[in-house]
């Protein structure tokens, strides 16, 4: 039976185990979004507990997507050595290694990018926008996919065995498939082809310079669990078409705004594990569940249940970096 620390092949890439230290921002990147020695020991650190995968925190791909000060980046070639060098510690320790790049659409601000945000369409964008975004043109919505494509091939030339496209949490791409933040009225907005027709872009762009040896994983807000937004049954619509467009591993989250989360209290664990695996049938591709997997009996439960392909631990293992070495003893 599939287990914790059962291995998993994927494409030409196997993952030691079901185990993944999911995207969590640090912003502790220098003022040109460049690694430094924090990034450096905090993954790392976690690699050599264990882990299967690492997923490096989301990386800016344009400087008006920039959601954080200090958030990494990944806008020009100058910042690959840095992710090189992070990208083969991890590697050498065992571990794949994933770069997840993003751009902050609506929750980019004025302060940090030194210009007005911008977002599938005009106003705020709700639950957590600070200021009036501006609609992209379809002119910018084609720079902004080229500069997606082009953040992938500077995250294998790093030697990251693969990236994570981030369209979850409010970020731009989720802001396009949500109904309460697209309001376009063009081939962009309304139905769900239409709002789905730019992270389809973005993942067939990205696909484009992802080669047998790499995989291409998507981050998936399945549901915005906000009144009137995306729904886990759109939801999972959308999950089909990102897997047919060549998706490898997708990982499911929720929220728009990523607060007030199921289970935010501490007190449930998995609690998006029954939407991936919603989506794992719907896509039919492997997934990862998340939602405040602490207990390495709890994630052991989940993987052999086969809900899901693989766990993400994240503030768990945020604040013990040897939670994978933990786990294994605990488990025998």
């Amino acid at each position: 039976m599939v287990s914790l620390f059962s291995p998993l092949t994927v494409k030409q890439l196997t993952f030691r185990n079901r185990i993944v230290m999911p995207p969590m921002g640090m912003n502790q990147a220098d003022e040109r979004g460049a690694v430094t020695e924090a990034h450096m020991q905090h993954y790392t650190s976690r690699a050599a507990a264990g882990v299967g995968l690492v997923i490096v925190e989301h990386t800016f791909i344009r400087p008006d997507g920039q959601a954080s000060q200090g958030q990494l980046g990944i806008t020009d070639d100058a910042l690959i050595p840095g992710l090189r060098r992070l990208a083969g510690a991890i590697k050498a320790q065992g571990s794949l290694a994933v770069l997840q790049i993003t751009h902050g659409g609506g929750r980019a601000t004025r302060a940090i990018t030194g210009s007005q945000p911008l977002a599938p369409s005009d106003g705020i964008v709700p639950p957590r926008g600070a200021e009036p975004a501006r609609a992209l043109t379809v002119p910018e919505i084609d720079a902004i996919v080229g500069a997606f494509a082009a953040a992938a091939r500077r995250a294998f030339q790093a030697g990251f065995d693969g990236v994570e496209v981030h369209g979850a949490h409010g970020y731009l791409l989720s802001e396009f498939l949500s109904p309460l933040v697209n309001r376009r009225t063009d081939e962009y907005g309304g139905s769900l082809a239409n709002r789905l027709r730019m992270p389809l872009r973005v993942v067939e762009a990205v696909r484009q310079v992802v080669d047998a040896g790499h995989l291409l994983l998507y981050r998936l807000g399945a549901d915005d669990l906000l009144p009137g937004g995306l729904a886990q049954a759109e939801g999972c619509q959308a999950a089909h078409a990102l897997a047919a467009a060549g998706v490898d591993v997708l990982d499911v989250s929720g929220g728009l705004g990523g607060d007030q989360l199921p289970g935010w209290d501490g007190a449930s664990q998995g609690y998006f594990v029954p939407m991936a695996a919603a989506v794992r049938v719907a896509a039919g591709v492997p997934v990862i569940g998340v939602g405040g997997i602490k207990d390495p009996h709890a994630a052991d439960r989940i993987i052999r249940a086969g809900q899901v392909d693989m766990v993400a631990v994240g503030r768990a293992m945020m604040n013990d970096p040897n939670w994978a070495a933990e786990a294994r003893a605990a488990l025998g």
